[in-house]
């Protein structure tokens, strides 16, 4: 052996096993890094590539320095920080009990003469050596899922995606994996490298410090069982351990809170609508479209459904209760459209559909402050408002423009106004439309204008988004059980001694996995709060900048369902993690404990 660092590679053969759970720490951040910034890249080069074969390199230009494209900037680096940080805690945390187990092995280093400096530098190349394996594996990872998720797209769900590249390497994502792993071991090794140097020779042999720390924590927890009283002061006798592990927990909170967010936004850039249209099919002017064309395109091969719309504007109307009220639209749905409103969570609490289709109701798009209940008088008709919309379908970004809109059935329309035909015919393809379908749909429509909308069907975007947000939501969540498990597998391997002793004065080994329970739980329990409450401030926040500034109609509301996945998630994740040490424990007998002392 040259010098003391030719340790390095003995050691880790030796801890091979006890280095496994910080080495996956580092894969998976390396991954996680990777196959976000190389989906990223992918999607960029085929909008790219198809933006300049369809508008020029002029198009480019403006998309990157619009507004949009920019504002999305500082999110894009926000989240980037977040994985950068939930890495640092994860390998912190497990490096800290790695540093733990192995007092005896850096006091007998300072005994032969290391200095504190020369530790340092031993426990950073230490973890710098384990990049060697954990760095390839994350790049490897996360661009065989960049290709998964690239093929899926392609050949999946097609359309707009038809051109996403295939088995391409991200520059971007394979330079983001490689500076996240090392910039998450080299953040993460400072402490534990800096504790480890602490080590006295005198401590790190007799192991007096240790004892002295948790006798004196103990006595601060009275009137609980002494198991229980033991698993706390275990938790919290370490702020520093304590903060990495409460911090980890947290973050991987955040990071799902974050992501679902981006859901939301989705949602509101491309609404997915039961009644979305391939064809439209009108008449200028005042003119209306002849209502037997409507017959005449149900039975037309091709087609999945063809629904009309009638539609008249700026009627004189008012109401009893609002008296700014002096103009409204209205619009005749079918069963089928109105319906479809339910199917996409159009409408506020308290809506009456049966009495829209049945018994001459409205559904109401305003601003002003008519509720269910009121009545709109209109056409010499009272309509009892039987529902109002979110937002208003019919504008870009959800508003009213300060226009009242009525919704009515076909029937309340025609005895309204006396008009059968309609404004508007709206086709729906089957899956199995051809082109030829399509052109026989536009010969039955010569006299009418005819627009092809599948170009604009967002449908392949929207899986796409969906597909990607909650594969690394998935990601998040395997993070978060790995962290767990991670976490309570070193600090019980770190406390193995005591355990030992413990065992070897007469404790049970149900004591022994209370006092386990005990001391995850305070973790999680901790970890669990603080990452709900800086959770949802973050994704409120998130949501305002992201959401609500574009789409003012679109308001944060508490994520009932997403804390109930959290809560639920993280009990069964700490339920599993602790199986597998108090087994482990419970396998041992007492002469095996007692040989660890």
């Amino acid at each position: 052996m040259k010098n003391y660092l030719s340790m390095i590679p003995i050691s880790a053969k030796i801890h091979k096993r006890q280095n496994r759970m910080t080495i996956w720490c580092i894969v998976i951040a390396v991954f996680l890094v990777t196959a976000v910034f190389s989906m990223a890249e992918m999607a960029v080069r085929q909008e790219t590539s198809r933006l300049v074969a369809k508008h020029g390199i002029e198009e480019i230009k403006n998309l990157l320095t619009s507004e949009s494209f920019i504002s999305l900037i500082p999110i894009a680096v926000i989240l980037f920080l977040f994985v950068l940080c939930a890495g640092v805690f994860m390998i912190a945390g497990s490096m800290n009990s790695n540093v733990a187990q192995r007092t005896q092995l850096f006091g007998m280093m300072r005994c032969i003469g290391m200095s504190k400096r020369q530790v340092i530098r031993y426990v950073r190349l230490e973890a710098l050596n384990w990049c060697k394996t954990a760095i390839p594996s994350g790049l490897l990872a996360g661009t065989v899922v960049t290709w998964i998720l690239c093929a899926v797209l392609k050949y999946g769900i097609g359309g707009e995606w038809a051109d996403m590249p295939q088995l391409k390497i991200s520059v971007l994502g394979i330079i983001a994996g490689i500076v996240v792993g090392l910039l998450t071991v080299l953040i993460a090794a400072g402490k534990p490298a800096r504790k480890a140097a602490k080590v006295t020779p005198l401590s790190a042999l007799s192991g007096v410090s240790e004892e002295k720390k948790n006798a004196n924590t103990i006595k601060t927890v009275q009137n609980m069982r002494i198991e229980k009283a033991l698993g706390i002061s275990h938790a919290t006798e370490s702020k520093k351990n304590l903060f990495l592990m409460i911090g980890s927990f947290a973050l991987s909170i955040i990071l799902f809170l974050s992501f679902s967010v981006i859901i939301d936004l989705v949602n509101c850039m491309m609404p997915q609508s039961a009644s979305y249209t391939d064809i439209e099919i009108y008449s200028e002017g005042n003119s209306f479209v002849d209502s037997s064309l409507l017959e005449k395109l149900n039975n037309t091969d091709g087609i999945k459904r063809a629904f009309g719309r009638r539609a008249i504007f700026d009627i004189k109307a008012d109401c009893k209760n609002v008296p700014s009220l002096k103009n409204v639209d209205i619009i005749s749905f079918g069963d089928f459209d109105i319906e479809a409103l339910k199917k996409d969570k159009m409408l506020k609490k308290g809506y009456n559909l049966q009495n829209v289709i049945e018994n001459g109701g409205a559904l109401i798009i305003t601003d002003k402050n008519i509720k269910s209940g009121d009545a709109v008088s209109v056409c010499g008709k009272q309509l009892p408002v039987s529902g109002s919309l979110k937002y208003n379908p019919f504008s870009s970004d959800g508003s009213t423009g300060d226009k009242t809109t009525l919704i009515v059935s076909d029937k309340t329309f025609a005895n309204m106004t006396g008009i059968s035909d309609y404004t508007m015919i709206l086709v729906q393809l089957s899956d199995s439309a051809t082109d030829a379908n399509v052109e026989a749909i536009k010969s039955l429509a010569a006299d009418y204008k005819f627009t092809d909308n599948r170009e604009n069907n967002t449908k392949g975007t929207y899986l796409a988004f969906l597909v990607c947000v909650y594969s690394f939501l998935l990601i998040i969540a395997l993070v978060t059980v790995l962290n767990i498990v991670n976490s309570i597998s070193m600090s019980v391997s770190a406390r193995i001694k005591q355990y030992g002793a413990m065992r070897a004065v007469g404790m049970s080994k149900k004591q022994i996995g209370t006092m386990i329970k005990s001391e995850v739980l305070t973790y999680a329990s901790l970890g669990c709060g603080t990452g709900l409450l800086t959770g949802l401030i973050f994704s409120k926040w998130l949501y305002g900048f992201l959401v609500t500034s574009h789409y003012a109609y679109s308001v944060w509301q508490l994520p009932i369902a997403e804390i109930a996945v959290i809560i639920a998630f993280f009990v069964l994740s700490v339920a599993a993690g602790i199986k597998a040490p108090i087994k482990r424990l419970n396998e041992m007998s007492v002469t095996e404990t007692i040989g660890q002392l």
